[in-house]
C-alpha cells in the first residue's frame, strides 16, 4: 500500500476551512488501498496528527517530510493530497518544496499555482486568450489612490478585494467614493497586493474541471444565489446561499461556459482539480477567478459536482491520487 500525506492548515485566515476539507478527504478516501496520514502544516508547526489516536502529533522532519511514529517506524509518502487553500499550498510554495523533494502532490504545478492565486496576473494572462472579465483597477500597499481614477476606471459599485486570498476574505462591495478607504484597509490586512472590480449583474456560476481517469472532464455548472449582497464567507460557509447544480441556464449558455472553463484549464496547463468563477453578464460568461484547491469539504461545491455527476467521493478524491502517482 502506498503512504499518502494528506496536508491541511496553511499560514492564511483560510487554514480551518483547508482542515476541514483534509478531514474529509481522509475520512471519504479508501483505506484499504492507501496508508493515510493527516498532517497539519501551520505557521508555527509541522505536525503529523492521528485521527483515531488525536494525542498523537508529532513533527515532521521538513529536511525530507517524513515522520517517525511511536513504534520507530520512519514514514515516507509516496504521494501528498495537497488540501491547503491558500499560502503555502494554492500559491507554490509547497508545490516547489515536494518537487525539490521528488515527492509527486495533487494539485497544479509551481508555476500555475503561483499564477492563479495572483489574480492581476492570472487575469492578464487569460484576456490575452480573448476571456471576458470585468473592468479591474490594480492598487498596491503604500500606492497613492487616486479615487477619482478608481471610480472613473471600473464604476460603482465595485468589488475590493484582496488579490491573493480566497474564501471571501478581504473583500467588499463599495457603493460610494467614500467607502474605498475602509473597503482597501480590509483588503490590506489579508495582503500587498489589491485588486479592484467593476461590479457584473447577472447570473454567477461556478463551474468544476478535473483529470478523472486520465481525462479532463468538466462537472455540472453550480449556480450561487447569496442571499447577503455578494457571495462572502457567510454565504460560503454558514448558510447564507443557495447552490443550485446544476445551474438554471440555458443549455447554450451551459455549453459557454463549461467550455470556458476546460478551455482555462488547458490554457494554464492545470492539472488536478479546479474551479473556476463566472458572471453571465449581458449573455456571455465573465471570468472572476480560478481556485486550483478549491473547498473539498462537505458542503464544498466541487464535491456536490461530482456527486451531481454520478462520482463518488472515495473515486473523485482516489482517481486524483491514482494521477499524481503515475506522473
Amino acid at each position: 500500500m502506498k503512504n499518502i500525506a494528506i496536508v491541511m492548515g496553511g499560514f492564511s485566515s483560510e487554514a480551518q476551512i483547508s482542515i476541514k476539507s483534509g478531514e474529509f478527504v481522509y475520512n471519504n478516501l479508501d483505506k484499504s488501498k492507501y496508508r493515510l496520514y493527516c498532517v497539519h502544516i501551520l505557521k508555527d508547526s509541522w505536525k503529523y496528527v492521528d485521527y483515531n489516536n488525536p494525542q498523537i502529533a508529532i513533527d515532521i522532519n521538513r529536511h525530507d517530510f517524513s515522520v517517525v511514529l511511536p513504534s520507530g517506524e520512519k514514514v515516507c509518502f509516496d504521494a501528498v493530497f495537497n488540501t491547503v487553500h491558500g499560502t503555502p499550498g494554492e500559491d507554490g510554495l509547497l508545490q516547489a518544496y515536494f518537487k525539490l523533494l521528488n515527492i509527486s502532490q495533487t494539485s497544479c504545478d509551481t508555476y500555475q499555482a503561483a499564477l492563479t492565486f495572483n489574480k492581476r496576473d492570472c487575469i492578464s494572462v487569460l484576456q490575452r486568450y480573448g476571456v471576458p472579465t470585468a473592468k479591474n483597477y490594480f492598487i498596491s500597499k503604500g500606492d497613492v489612490v487616486n479615487h477619482d481614477k478608481v471610480v472613473e476606471t471600473v464604476g460603482l459599485p465595485c468589488f475590493v478585494k484582496a488579490n491573493q486570498s480566497g474564501s471571501s476574505f478581504g473583500i467588499t462591495k463599495v457603493y460610494k467614493k467614500s467607502e474605498l478607504d475602509n473597503a482597501l484597509e480590509v483588503a490590506f490586512k489579508e495582503g500587498d497586493d489589491v485588486i479592484i472590480e467593476s461590479f457584473l449583474e447577472g447570473t454567477e456560476v461556478s463551474v468544476g474541471v478535473i483529470t478523472y481517469d486520465g481525462e479532463v472532464m468538466v462537472l455540472p455548472c453550480t449556480e450561487i444565489v447569496s442571499e447577503n449582497d455578494f457571495f462572502d464567507y457567510e454565504a460560503k460557509y454558514q448558510g447564507k446561499s443557495q447552490e443550485i447544480t446544476p445551474a438554471r441556464i440555458s443549455d447554450q449558455e451551459r455549453e459557454a461556459v463549461q467550455e470556458m472553463a476546460v478551455q482555462i484549464y488547458k490554457f494554464l496547463k492545470i492539472k488536478g482539480y479546479s474551479r473556476s468563477e463566472f458572471i453571465f453578464h449581458q449573455g456571455k460568461p465573465h471570468f472572476l477567478e480560478v481556485n486550483t484547491n478549491p473547498g473539498l469539504t462537505q458542503v464544498s461545491i466541487l464535491p456536490q459536482q461530482a456527486q451531481a455527476a454520478g462520482i463518488s467521493l472515495q473515486d473523485l478524491f482516489g482517481s486524483v491520487i491514482e494521477s499524481c502517482l503515475s506522473d
